[in-house]
Formats: structure tokens, C-alpha cells, sequence
């Protein structure tokens, strides 16, 4: 389950529009925009290094944080988009939608395998396939996880791991109804060549005593 809730530190922008925007990239902040909650949206801007930082650790578009901007009280917000650079792959602007810890929201969470070393499947060869290596769950944004984790302990060639299989946070649940697959134990490519092979002799087979009968 997510921690303490990181903060993320913003100052009020002055202006709005392309210019506004233009002249906050070129004193090294990222433009953004605060909204939702029931109040004014509030153009901010973030120190583009820190910005950077942040996307670099990873899930960020998953994180709760407790945004502080002077002059306002603190709110909790999330990601809801960056964008960037179509060359660069920088940011250049960012979405913040504020939220309270009872709001619920989607999110893809990213899941994690463990059990590799228990899991006969592998150690027969065969290899783990993800299937969904993020899940879009329904949570809670004051308890948001960091991140799911799948067992392969005890799994054999072919077997399968679903969301069923997954122990979730408290209130979470996935937006798809059915139980669907996260992973396999897929078979070693030069066995599941062999395998077809022989699928093809048989059905080979078949087919001439099927002609020979009829003849």
C-alpha cells in the first residue's frame, strides 16, 4: 500500500496562454494546471529538474501527492497527464486534478512477479509471458498501491496466473468484470515446435486412413 504522501511543490504562475507558458520553459519550469474539486483551476509551475526527477522514478501517473503552492492550502492532486517534447521526450505541461482521499478513480498499477526460483515451470525451461504487465484497478485515492505482486511459485508449463490469483488493496477492484490472465508459463520455443510437429504427423496420419477408407 502507498506510504506517507510525498509532497510536490508548485508556485502560482503568473499569466495564462502560450505566452505565460513560453516564458515559464524558458526560466526552467514545466507550465501546469490545478483543477477540479470544486473551485478555479490555478495555472502553476513546477522546476522543470524536479518535474524531470519525478517521471524518471517511475509511476507518477499513479502517485497521490500533497501539492503545496504558497498562498493556497495544501491539496491532494494526481497526474492526470504530461505532456512532451515530440523530440525531446521532455515535459512541457502538466494536468493536476485535485482530489480527497474517499474519491475514486482509475488507475494503472503496475504489477510485480515473484517465485521465480519455486516455480518448476522455469526450471523445466519454460519461460514467464506477461500478459498484462499493468492492471487498471478502481481505487480509493487515499490508499493507492504501489504496486501488485503475482506468484509464480509452484507453477508449471502452460498454467496461468489471473487477476483472481492477485491479492488486492482493501476497496480496489478491477475495471474488468471477468477473470482475466496477467501471465503464463509459455512453453520453451524448440518444445512447442516439437509439439506442432507432431500435432501435424498425427493429423498426417488421420488424413491417409481417412483416404484409405474411402478408397
Amino acid at each position: 500500500m502507498a506510504g506517507q504522501i510525498p509532497d510536490l511543490h508548485a508556485t502560482v504562475r503568473t499569466g495564462t496562454g502560450k505566452g505565460a507558458a513560453r516564458q515559464s520553459r524558458r526560466d526552467g519550469n514545466v507550465p501546469g494546471i490545478v483543477y477540479g474539486g470544486g473551485v478555479d483551476p490555478v495555472a502553476i509551475d513546477i522546476p522543470f529538474n524536479v518535474l524531470l526527477k519525478k517521471l524518471r522514478a517511475g509511476r507518477f501517473l499513479s502517485t497521490l501527492f500533497n501539492l503545496k503552492v504558497d498562498g493556497h492550502d495544501d491539496v491532494r492532486v494526481i497526474c492526470r497527464n504530461v505532456q512532451r517534447d515530440v523530440v525531446k521526450d521532455l515535459p512541457t505541461h502538466l494536468d493536476l486534478m485535485r482530489l480527497k482521499r474517499t474519491t475514486k478513480i482509475n488507475l494503472f498499477i503496475h504489477v510485480d512477479f515473484e517465485g521465480e526460483d519455486e516455480c518448476p515451470g522455469i526450471r523445466k525451461g519454460g519461460l514467464l509471458s506477461v500478459v498484462r504487465p499493468e492492471v487498471e484497478l478502481i481505487v480509493t485515492a487515499g490508499d493507492i498501491p504501489e504496486k501488485l505482486t503475482a506468484s509464480v511459485a509452484g507453477l508449471e508449463i502452460g498454467d496461468t496466473i489471473t487477476i483472481s490469483d492477485i491479492t488486492l488493496p482493501e476497496g480496489a477492484k478491477p475495471t474488468i468484470d471477468r477473470d482475466f490472465v496477467i501471465a503464463n508459463i509459455a512453453a520453451p520455443a524448440g518444445l512447442a515446435a516439437s509439439d506442432d510437429d507432431e500435432d501435424d504427423a498425427e493429423e498426417a496420419v488421420e488424413e491417409t486412413e481417412e483416404e484409405a477408407a474411402e478408397e
